[in-house]
């Protein structure tokens, strides 16, 4: 569970419950973000002229937004419907069932600990996400054979792998390495977040592209597909457009795979 003075950031991708819809807009719940209501403007809900608002949203419907402003003082967050689309509302939404997942499984590792899941969140989920970029994805890692970093020692990581193979099912092939990427002047930081994801988005119906930070320049780049070659395939050609995107705008790149 997020803490309730957590807010999302200006262009993250959130998954919100529509709570009133007016003429003029509607009002969301966050659903990551206990606590926290967001509106989408008329203007945000669809490209074009909208005639009933009934036709895009409705009481109760679950949707993915963009973040298009935060105002934490106030409490105020603006959001789009329009500025997100198919392929990153089914990325999002199997994101956010995914750490449902997790949460779930963290319950019953922090259990067989004898602790509670705020204690265990606080203790290891800082490492963990910084290694894996979220909690199901260590699930995943854990799973896996050899998946986890052998530095992850303790009683912690043997109850984790453990509830991760008796609840957690591999039925993909998952590779990855690290793209080096920069990009001089004043749009650089905001060329590289295009180039990274457009890398993300070369996932398909088969296959997932996921960029994970590790510390400016670097960042890993990691790829799922149904079997080792096509997972292969995939991360090679999404860090190859990553590459090419950056090079447009004077940057340099460079994939290496671990």
């Amino acid at each position: 569970m997020e803490s309730q003075d957590v807010f999302p950031e200006e262009g993250d991708l959130v998954v919100c419950t529509v709570k009133s819809v007016k003429s003029f807009g509607a009002f969301v719940e966050l659903e990551e973000y206990p606590g926290k209501e967001g509106f989408i403007h008329v203007a945000e809900i669809a490209t074009g002229w909208v005639k009933r608002m009934s036709d895009y949203v409705r009481d109760g419907q679950r949707v993915v937004c963009k973040v298009q402003a935060v105002d934490s003082a106030k409490g105020h967050i603006d959001l789009s419907l329009k500025k997100v689309n198919a392929h990153q509302k089914r990325e999002k939404i199997q994101e956010w069932k995914n750490e449902q997942k997790a949460t779930k499984l963290i319950e019953i590792v922090a259990e067989r600990l004898g602790t509670t899941v705020e204690d265990f969140r606080n203790k290891y989920s800082p490492k963990l996400i910084e290694e894996f970029g979220g909690h199901y994805a260590a699930f995943e890692a854990a799973a896996e054979e050899g998946g986890f970093p052998k530095s992850f020692k303790g009683e912690w990581v043997d109850n984790f792998i453990a509830v991760a193979k008796e609840n957690v099912t591999i039925s993909t092939a998952k590779v990855d390495g690290i793209i080096e990427i920069t990009c001089p002047g004043g749009n650089g930081i905001e060329n590289i977040k295009k180039a990274l994801m457009m890398a993300e988005e070369m996932g398909g119906e088969e296959g997932k592209v996921k960029v994970q930070y590790m510390g400016a320049p670097k960042y890993r780049i990691v790829a799922t597909g149904p079997e080792f070659k096509a997972a292969e395939d995939l991360l090679r050609t999404a860090a190859e457009k990553a590459v090419k995107e950056i090079q447009k705008h004077g940057g340099t790149g460079r994939f290496e795979r671990s």
